[in-house]
C-alpha cells in the first residue's frame, strides 16, 4: 500500500470511529491517535488499518478496548515530585482562610491524581485538610468507576510503592496487600467523583486550584484555548491552575494567568 493509500485508510478509520463510535477524533493530534490505534493493532494481530476497520464493524469489545486505550488516562500518583513540593505551597496558602477550598482535577483517569492531593493535604501539618474538597471528572465512565473503587496494582510498569514516596508514611493512607494499594476511606472521603468533557462540557463555578496536567499534549492546537476558556471561567479570581511540566499556555491566554512557580507550571489566574 502506498503511503497515499495508507494515509487515507487512516483518516477513514477515524471517520468511522467518529461516526460510529461517538468519539471526536477532531479534538485530538492524529500522533496521539495513530499510537493508540497502532497499540491495538499489534494487541490483535492486524498490520494495516483497512483490516482493523473492518474488525471494528464486526467486533464490539474491541470498540470498546480502542475506546479505552483513546481515553487519555496515564497518570501516577504524585507525578513529577518537584512539582507537588510547590503545590503544597499553594495549598497552605489556600486552607489559611475562613472558608471551604474547592479543587477540580481534570482529566481524573484513575483516580491518582486527586487522591494524591488528599493524601498531600492530610500528610502537611501546615495544609487543613478538612477545609478541602476535591472533584475529580473524566469523560470515561469506565475509568470513573477504577477511581471510585481506589484499588492499584504494582505492575512490570507501576510501582506503586514508588509513587507514594513523597508521603512521610503512606501507610496512614493506603491499605496494602502484596502487590494491591488501596486508598482508605478517610482520603476517598475527600474526593467525589462525576463525568465531564472538558473540551465540550460547560465551565464550572468557584474552584480555587484546578488541576488540568498532561491533556494538553494530545489535543490538537485549535482545542487548546477552548479548554482554557473552560477552566478560566471555573476559577474564583485569584484562583490556581497547574498544568502539566511539559506543556505551555496558549498565547491567547497568558494575559490572563500569572506565572507563580513557572518551572512547576503553576499560574494564578488575574
Amino acid at each position: 500500500m502506498s503511503r497515499q493509500e495508507n494515509e487515507r485508510a487512516f483518516y477513514n478509520l477515524l471517520e468511522y470511529v467518529e461516526d460510529n463510535m461517538d468519539f471526536e477524533t477532531g479534538f485530538y493530534n492524529d500522533a496521539y491517535l495513530d499510537r493508540r490505534i497502532t497499540a491495538r493493532m499489534r494487541r490483535t494481530d492486524i498490520d494495516d488499518y483497512r483490516s482493523y476497520k473492518r474488525l471494528l464493524e464486526r467486533d464490539e469489545e474491541e470498540q470498546e478496548a480502542l475506546l479505552d486505550s483513546l481515553s487519555i488516562n496515564v497518570t501516577g500518583f504524585f507525578r513529577n515530585p518537584e512539582a507537588w513540593e510547590k503545590l503544597r505551597q499553594v495549598l497552605r496558602e489556600l486552607t489559611d482562610t475562613n472558608r471551604r477550598v474547592r479543587i477540580w482535577s481534570a482529566p481524573a483517569a484513575d483516580g491518582r491524581e486527586p487522591y494524591s492531593v488528599a493524601m498531600l493535604a492530610k500528610d502537611d501539618d501546615e495544609i487543613v485538610d478538612r477545609k478541602i474538597e476535591i472533584t475529580g471528572t473524566d469523560i470515561n465512565p469506565d475509568i470513573l468507576e477504577e477511581a471510585r473503587a481506589g484499588v492499584y496494582e504494582t505492575s512490570q510498569t507501576t510501582d506503586i510503592e514508588e509513587e507514594l514516596e513523597p508521603l512521610d508514611d503512606y501507610a496512614r493512607y493506603v491499605d496494602q496487600d502484596g502487590d494491591t494499594f488501596s486508598v482508605k476511606e478517610t482520603v476517598k472521603d475527600m474526593v467525589s467523583f462525576e463525568q465531564h468533557d472538558l473540551i465540550r462540557g460547560d465551565p464550572k463555578r468557584d474552584f480555587d486550584l484546578v488541576l488540568c496536567r498532561n491533556l494538553l499534549i494530545y489535543i490538537d492546537a485549535e482545542y487548546k484555548t477552548p479548554i482554557f476558556r473552560t477552566i478560566q471561567g471555573s476559577l474564583r479570581e485569584d484562583g490556581y491552575l497547574m498544568i502539566g511540566m511539559t506543556e505551555t499556555l496558549p498565547a491567547e491566554c497568558r494575559d490572563d494567568f500569572e506565572p507563580v512557580h513557572k518551572q512547576q507550571r503553576i499560574y494564578r489566574r488575574t
